[in-house]
């Protein structure tokens, strides 16, 4: 074997290495709470310093390369997929500071950071399969730490019973994906996925595989009729956490959708459409409908992020590279708006526990700058221009339309306004709505503040900064 073959592997090298330096410094450094014993503490800044450097090293997309006879395949478009992915999970280091600070939470934040880069490192490995072992491997990698974290906060806010409700849908969703993947190995006797596209002839086995593969799929992206798990486990888990699940995991879960649909289900493209036609329809329509019925606010984060699954759905309908490019373009756009609301969400449970809208009553009199960031990132989430939000709909509109998808963009658009509706639901709250005792004033830490700041930049920047588009659709397709 050649082990020079780990080279092209330098992301996933680096994310292992700023794992085991923080397993290392959980040991023999003090969390915050416990600051007596004197040790060095074990702070945000570290984890936060180590995905710095991870992200910024790993920034420059290297040459296309396959490793270990085709099982790892990397592309120049995966440097950039991942690099979203660490930015996400950067600003869910720096936004999750106050609630890991706690007394009860303290003794407990170096697990958080393992167990979130464990489920990153998982993501990396889904991303550069090209074999269903790989994939498989990768996706388990993903989930299961993932069901750790929903319970983090076992004895608060019904955590462990939304950490049993994820693992529990995560092995009926593994489980029927494995089905299918061990159907598709069946006809055509490989598992490399440029060895599976030569045989698949679309046969109603290799149907049935399909079907089965696209509903464990389907759960990782929160899709309508494999939703029903998401709204629970937002509620229940860790804000921290469902800021993660919201963004991270169904960003990366949906560009391998569209990889693996390009490159093994190329043949029966016509029936894997027809498929994801309906199920778009589903998710935005019927996420939209109970999003308007929602007081919680972590339980609309829910729906609102069905609804979007919809939308990223449109960029994988079409199998093109505009699609690609729009795909992960909305991802980061969306990951900027998405982090900002929960930015002010997690703020705001931390300090006063509240989390219904009718607790957001009168907040921009009291909390004013808190108020304008949940209302720009709600902006940019309903798709209102000048905001990023708007230009990632209209190019993920474009690619859809370009494909021939022209009803199913139309139905898109009503959706959109219907989102305008139950967002600025939000926004008539905290600036119209009155309130005797509003959340009381009150000033954010240092690394909520950074976090704060990066998602303002996006939501506003990545909208006028075009350049970040043509970069991406620099690096589309050859997946």
């Amino acid at each position: 074997m050649d082990y020079s073959q780990f080279l092209y592997m330098k992301e996933e090298l680096s994310l292992i290495a700023v794992i085991v330096i923080l397993l290392v410094a959980d040991l023999f450094m003090s969390p915050d709470a416990h600051k007596r014993d004197g040790k060095i503490t074990l702070n945000t800044i570290l984890p936060v310093a180590l995905m710095t450097i991870h992200t910024l090293i790993n920034l420059v997309p290297g040459a296309a390369a396959d490793a270990f006879g085709g099982m790892y395949h990397y592309v120049p478009m995966m440097t950039i997929v991942k690099s979203v992915l660490n930015i996400g999970t950067l600003l869910v280091f720096l936004l999750a500071h106050e609630w890991l600070a706690r007394e009860d939470t303290a003794i407990k934040q170096g697990e958080f950071y393992v167990l979130t880069l464990s489920t990153l490192l998982g993501m990396y490995f889904m991303i550069s399969a090209g074999h269903f072992l790989m994939f498989f491997i990768g996706l388990e990698t993903a989930s299961i730490p993932m069901a750790a974290l929903v319970a983090f906060d076992k004895y608060r806010h019904h955590s462990a019973e939304a950490g049993a409700k994820y693992i529990l849908t995560a092995l009926f969703s593994s489980g029927l994906l494995l089905y299918g993947i061990s159907l598709i190995y069946g006809t055509v006797g490989t598992l490399y996925f440029d060895d599976i596209v030569a045989g698949i002839n679309g046969n109603p086995m290799q149907i049935m595989a399909f079907v089965f593969f696209f509903a464990g799929m389907g759960f990782k992206i929160s899709l309508v009729p494999f939703h029903l798990w998401t709204a629970d486990v937002y509620e229940g888990a860790p804000t921290a956490v469902t800021s993660y699940l919201s963004v991270i995991s169904k960003g990366s879960a949906a560009f391998v959708l569209m990889a693996i649909l390009i490159k093994v289900f190329a043949p029966i493209v016509a029936q894997w459409q027809e498929v994801l036609y309906w199920v778009i329809i589903a998710s935005i329509t019927i996420a939209n409908l109970f999003a308007i019925r929602q007081q919680n606010l972590k339980r609309f984060m829910a729906f609102s992020a069905i609804s979007q699954a919809g939308y990223i759905m449109l960029g994988v309908i079409g199998g093109s590279a505009d699609g690609m490019t729009a795909l992960v373009y909305y991802v980061l756009v969306y990951l900027a708006a998405n982090m900002g609301v929960f930015a002010v969400i997690s703020i705001i449970e931390q300090r006063s526990g509240k989390l219904e809208m009718d607790d957001y009553n009168g907040l921009y009199q009291s909390n004013p700058k808190l108020a304008f960031l949940m209302t720009l990132s709600l902006f940019s989430l309903a798709g209102i221009p000048p905001f990023a939000g708007f230009f990632s709909k209209f190019f993920i509109f474009m690619s859809a339309f370009r494909s021939g998808f022209h009803l199913l963009v139309f139905i898109a658009l009503v959706n959109t306004v219907i989102s305008l509706y139950y967002y600025l639901l939000i926004v008539k709250a905290m600036y119209i709505n009155k309130n005797e005792t509003p959340v009381a004033t009150f000033r954010s830490d240092v690394y909520s503040k950074a976090g704060m700041i990066i998602c303002l930049i996006g939501i506003i920047g990545l909208g006028i900064a075009s350049i970040v588009y043509e970069t991406i659709n620099q690096f589309s397709f050859g997946i």
